[in-house]
């Protein structure tokens, strides 16, 4: 199990910025757009009827407390830990910080 742990772990590091960014972009367009909006803005319906924060301009968080919010949910928002592995938690945390303009 450690061994095949290790591979992924060393796979993913040796995957180019691009690929790695694209997954991410994925996972944001299938776990997280339809409220908070593809550029992160939470514009869409729901996001404004949920108050969401626009993330482009407002990241006031540690990168431990959005894995803990994208693992276990926050207010209405489910929690994806029984869905995400720790890498596409990870993954995501990291889009979010790159959508801050």
């Amino acid at each position: 199990m450690e061994v095949t742990i290790s591979v992924i772990i060393a796979l993913v590091l040796a995957s180019s910025g691009a690929a790695f960014g694209a997954d991410a972009a994925a996972l944001w367009a299938q776990h997280c757009a339809s409220c908070h909006g593809k550029d992160g803005t939470g514009t869409t319906m729901m996001g404004k009827k949920l108050g969401l924060k626009d993330y482009t301009k407002d990241q006031g968080f540690s990168d431990a407390e959005a894995t803990k919010v994208i693992k276990n949910g926050k207010g209405k928002m489910k929690g994806y830990k029984d869905k995400l592995s720790d890498a596409d938690v990870k993954a995501l945390v990291a889009y979010v910080r790159s959508l801050k303009k």
